[in-house]
């Protein structure tokens, strides 16, 4: 291998460098089926894409168990967010970075890397396992797309894992939040602001107005609050009859969240009336919380996994979404756990080459835990 590298950083930079915006994941699905095809592993994709909107549908690949056990599935999802250039990853100093001014698409291709070697070493060196099932999924930065428009009743595995989660490696993730998206649309007079400003209602002021009111930021150790984007108004010297705004509110207790929530619109009509102009509101729960104990059996296999490849389990709670809060709320259980990555999203994103290593000897070590445990 070049430079030394090891099978997984070569494939994890071999990915790495194929773009696969949320939607457009068509060039680095394709060279995850080839890869599965040359271990003679059968590659299944639905018509996910058609609905939601990708140039890809979900990837299934499925190993038929060799022995008892529990069966196991893994996923991860193939789109990145949008890179600002040409990715570029380089190897350095025991570090995979980005050499350009965009990510690197560790989040989430260094799962891939990871699932995929583990899957080779199993069928090339005839591990004994339970089954296990390999998922890989389009859109999930953009809402968990994928994940929710594959039928989870292809499954025959009941727990699996993704590794979506940027934190040293041996942390598990307990649970994630219940989320809320909130979309308001401001409606006043447009005028001249320079000739008739009194006959104007500024939805732009009202929006301000709102979103000054509104609490935002982090609320308490379980709660958030944000809002992203602003639009707005026509020209400088208009009084602008149009605004609109996005929020959204997390909270791992749903109670509290939807309290958040009525909250946040009670603030935002009330500044409209103020402003004297009307307001639209749309309000959608864009995912489900979960939490898990720590003597749940994927939790368990996770911790002697880890242990097994030589980390100390670690416990925590996400205040974000992964495919796994769909896999959950569907009644399967899919434990999150971190893989290494760090700045994901941004120019610095990087990963270190023994953290991928690693992360293949977790997987081989979670395949023998399922197995064991039946």
């Amino acid at each position: 291998m070049e430079d030394g590298r090891t099978e997984v950083v070569e494939l994890f930079v071999e990915l790495a460098c194929v773009p696969s915006p949320s939607g457009e994941e068509r060039a680095v699905a394709d060279r995850v089926a080839e890869y599965l095809r040359a271990l003679a592993l059968s590659v299944d994709e639905d018509d996910a894409g058609v609905r939601i909107g990708s140039t890809i549908g979900n990837l299934l690949c499925r190993i038929e168990p060799t022995a008892a056990g529990s069966p196991l599935f893994l996923c991860a999802h193939l789109d990145t967010v949008p890179p600002e250039g040409p990715i570029d990853p380089v190897v350095d100093d025991g570090v995979v970075r980005s050499g350009g001014d965009t990510i690197l698409g560790a989040d989430n291709k260094a799962a891939v890397a990871a699932m995929l070697e583990a899957t080779r070493r199993v069928v090339a060196e005839n591990r004994p396992h339970a089954g296990i099932e390999l998922l890989f999924t389009p859109k999930e930065e953009v809402g968990l797309r994928g994940a929710a428009a594959f039928d989870h009743e292809r499954l025959r595995a009941k727990l699996g894992y993704v590794y979506d989660h940027a934190g040293p490696i041996g942390e598990v993730i307990l649970g994630a939040p219940y989320q809320c998206k909130l979309d308001a649309s401001f409606h006043g007079r447009a005028a001249h602001s320079g000739m008739f400003p009194e006959e104007g209602r500024s939805a732009i002021a009202a929006a301000a107005r709102a979103i000054a009111d509104l609490r935002l930021g982090r609320l308490d150790e379980e709660t958030t609050a944000n809002v992203g984007e602003i639009r707005g108004g026509t020209a400088r010297n208009i009084v602008p009859e149009h605004c609109s705004f996005t929020a959204e509110a997390r909270c791992h207790d749903e109670g509290k969240l939807g309290e958040l929530v009525q909250e946040m619109l009670e603030t935002i009509t009330f500044a409209a009336q103020l402003g004297d102009c009307d307001v639209e509101t749309q309000v959608d729960p864009s995912a489900r919380g979960y939490r898990f104990k720590r003597d749940d059996q994927p939790v368990r296999l996770a911790a002697a996994a880890l242990q097994q490849s030589g980390f100390e389990p670690s416990y925590g709670l996400s205040g974000g979404g992964a495919d796994a809060n769909v896999f959950n709320e569907r009644g399967l259980q899919c434990v999150n756990l971190a893989n290494g990555m760090t700045d994901i999203h941004t120019p610095d994103e990087r990963i270190a080459v023994a953290d991928l290593e690693r992360m293949v000897d977790v997987t081989l070590a979670l395949v023998e835990a399922a197995r064991d445990a039946g």
